[in-house]
Parts: C-alpha cells; sequence; structure tokens
C-alpha cells in the first residue's frame, strides 16, 4: 500500500512549512498540504475571542477550548476522508498536546497508511526566525519546541536547525513509498 498520509509535527518556526512545500516539489504524485494554520484561518474570528475557541497568549501559550476542539475533530475527520477518497495529504501539525494530540489523528486514521514525521529545531533558532517572520507571538516557538514532541512516536525525524528545507524533505521523501 502506497503512503497516503503524511503527518508533519513540530513547533512553531520549526521550519514544516517550507518542508511540506519543497515536499510537494520533489514528491512524483500530487499532495495536497493542509495544516493547523488552515483550520486556524477558516474558524470565524470570534473563536479567537471566546473561552471555548482559540486563545494566544502573550508569553506564546496556546491555549484551545471546547468549541475549538469540536471543529477540530471535525477538520481531522474530514483530512482522513480526504485521504480515503484517494487524495495524498500531508499534514502540517503542532501536537500541542504531544502524545494525546497524536492519538486523534491516530484514531481518525485507522486503516490509512501513515508516515509520521517529527521536526526538531533547536528553541533558540526556532525562536529567531519567529521573530524573522513577525506574524507570530513570540515565545511561541521556544515554549513549543520540545513540548510537541514530548511522547509522540515517530517514523522519521529531521532537525531543521541547521539544514535546509529542501534537504529535509529529501529525507522525508526518500521514505514515502
Amino acid at each position: 500500500m502506497k503512503t497516503q498520509v503524511i503527518v508533519i509535527n513540530g513547533g512553531s518556526s520549526s521550519g514544516k512549512s517550507g518542508i511540506i512545500r519543497c515536499l510537494q516539489a520533489v514528491l512524483p504524485d500530487p499532495w495536497l498540504a493542509l495544516g493547523t494554520d488552515t483550520l486556524v484561518d477558516a474558524m470565524p474570528a470570534s473563536l479567537q475571542t471566546s473561552d471555548g475557541g482559540i486563545d494566544f497568549a502573550p508569553d506564546g501559550e496556546v491555549v484551545v477550548g471546547p468549541e475549538f476542539r469540536r471543529l477540530e475533530a471535525a477538520w481531522i475527520e474530514g483530512v482522513a476522508a480526504m485521504a480515503r477518497a484517494g487524495a495524498r495529504v500531508v499534514v502540517d501539525e503542532v501536537f500541542l498536546g504531544g502524545a494525546s494530540s497524536q492519538r486523534r489523528w491516530q484514531d481518525a486514521l485507522d486503516g490509512l497508511r501513515v508516515l509520521w514525521v517529527g521536526v526538531r529545531c533547536d528553541a533558540a533558532v526556532a525562536a529567531g526566525r519567529e521573530v524573522a517572520r513577525g506574524d507570530r507571538t513570540v515565545g511561541m516557538a521556544a515554549s513549543q519546541a520540545e513540548s510537541v514532541h514530548r511522547g509522540v512516536r515517530y517514523d522519521l525525524e529531521v532537525d531543521s536547525t541547521h539544514a535546509e528545507a529542501m534537504e529535509c524533505a529529501r529525507v522525508v521523501a526518500a521514505h514515502v513509498v
């Protein structure tokens, strides 16, 4: 069975999005790129101002409420349905809950061939990228650099601290069947 889904998990500003763009360029088949930012962007602005939605605290902490979780669960099931319908999907994720976040995806993707990839990046390097981007709450990258990997099991890990996105993408692509 061919790989149907690649789940790429890493902290904010770890380089996941760049790796995914490069993956789309080097993989022979077309792959859809969907991520947690896609989900957040699709939500109404009111969910970023309510206790039930998602909150980005001034120190970089991300807090999610029950309404966010309900919509996230539907979105995860939708991504799984696309893969079951024949789309090959790369998921750009931030497992805020570590292993429990991975479990939600594992349950939804049950029966599909999934490649689980961890993107590691030194917290100080990710924090520098975060500042350079200018579109993230300062502190998010440092707080997520290790916590998103806690208890998560991967088929493959790459480290973007010093490696370019294309180099990381080629390593991942070599594991896609």
